[in-house]
């Protein structure tokens, strides 16, 4: 099979460069693979493809480009000269843009592939139905909010026109079958990126780490942690930096920059900038804690994922879907209301006092990532591909059902 995937790929700062890594990291080793065909946007730096291990061929088709109003007609070229068997999109709302024009235009795509008769499969990380349109850095304005719904409901109807649409949550599969009527839609799980060896969970010498990691400015907002932090200092002798690693969001640029102005009276407060993917682990592995000062939710979330592949405890905010998934997967972390520096301190301070605590969650975060690595995710992936192909009538529904029991996930 000529696999095709669509998605940001490093160097690039696009939304789920990580996850789109990844994916093609572990679809390069399906032996059904003969070629990968990655249509990914355009960076100044080389795409990362050192993979240690062997694998099929893969072909660089850099396409697109973010806010770009010509992506649809150039991934389109792409795929007329690259005549791929199967195509996967690794799709949000914002993938090709944060202007909604070219947002909305990338959107189109797997309707373009139906009317090509490409077997398509598309992984929707959010919906838009879930997603908080002012956190998510859409507008303010509640007319809008409502126009943007109109919009985002018939763009949704486009990605429904996919063989098989993915989500990461359940609750997303009721969602989408109610509204849309759709028969089409499935819960293929997140996955864990990387399933190292389980670590020893001992700290590093010297302060305690408490880390973000992400794309910072929309929903994802440091201000809280930073405060909290603060707070814990006033009444501990806990010895504590603030770890701020990743980059900000691209439709709040400079915001990072202004926190670090703001904040500069702050000690022991380091904004690491963009991680490159080798240096990802030592990220994670240094850190006491990762937090999640989100202000909503868009989905599943990649960082959680990679927090307890590298067994660290966490602490979440008290949000409906990234509790459902928490839930759902096997995740264990503490708790605090969203915004809230008082209820922050308080749960990052039950981690890092008491040594017990974080070692128990760090050790349910490690066995929940290895329950569903990304070799077995990607095997999911390729049975739909089969099923479309073979014109199954369930596109293998059930196959997928016993994947999901078979590592001890809820269906």
């Amino acid at each position: 099979m000529k696999l095709a995937i669509v998605t940001a790929y490093p160097p690039s700062k696009v939304t789920l460069t990580e996850y789109g890594y990844y994916l093609v990291k572990h679809f390069r080793l399906q032996p059904e693979v003969d070629e990968l065909i990655l249509i990914t946007d355009h960076t100044s730096e080389e795409k990362d493809l050192n993979f240690e291990e062997g694998g099929c061929k893969i072909t660089v088709a850099e396409s697109w480009d973010f806010n770009s109003y010509t992506n649809i007609f150039r991934i389109n070229r792409t795929l007329n000269r690259t005549k791929p068997d199967a195509i996967l999109f690794n799709l949000q709302f914002l993938k090709f843009g944060d202007k909604k024009v070219p947002a909305a235009l990338g959107l189109l795509l797997p309707f373009i592939c139906k009317v090509k008769k490409i077997p398509c499969i598309s992984l929707l990380h959010n919906i838009l139905e879930k997603v908080d349109l002012e956190n998510a850095g859409f507008t303010k304005n509640k007319v809008l909010q409502r126009i943007y719904g109109f919009i985002g409901t018939s763009l949704t109807r486009f990605v429904l026109a996919s063989d098989v649409v993915a989500v990461t949550i359940h609750k997303y599969v009721g969602i989408l079958e109610h509204k849309y009527k759709a028969k089409n839609v499935i819960q293929i799980p997140h996955g864990a990126f990387e399933t190292p060896p389980e670590p020893n969970y001992a700290l590093p010498e010297g302060p305690k780490q408490v880390m973000a990691f992400g794309k910072f400015g929309t929903y994802k907002k440091v201000e809280v942690m930073i405060e909290a932090v603060e707070k814990i200092r006033e009444r501990t002798q806990e010895d504590i930096e603030i770890v701020i690693a990743g980059t900000d969001s691209p439709n709040t640029p400079g915001y990072l920059a202004d926190v670090a102005k703001r904040y500069a009276h702050v000690k022991q407060l380091r904004f690491t900038g963009y991680v490159a993917e080798e240096d990802v682990p030592v990220i994670f592995g240094d850190s006491a804690v990762c937090v999640f000062p989100y202000t909503s939710t868009t989905g599943s979330s990649g960082v959680l994922h990679q927090a307890g592949s590298y067994g660290k405890a966490v602490v979440l905010p008290n949000l409906g879907d990234l509790a459902t998934l928490v839930e759902d997967e096997g995740y264990k972390g503490e708790f605090f209301e969203a915004e809230d520096s008082a209820s922050l301190a308080d749960a990052i301070e039950h981690i890092i006092i008491d040594d017990a605590n974080r070692i128990l969650l760090s050790k349910a975060n490690y066995r929940a990532a290895c329950s569903l690595p990304m070799s077995t995710i990607t095997q999911m992936y390729m049975d739909c591909f089969k099923a479309i192909q073979q014109k199954t009538a369930d596109f293998s529904m059930l196959d997928v059902e016993r994947y999901m029991e078979k590592d001890g996930v809820k269906a």
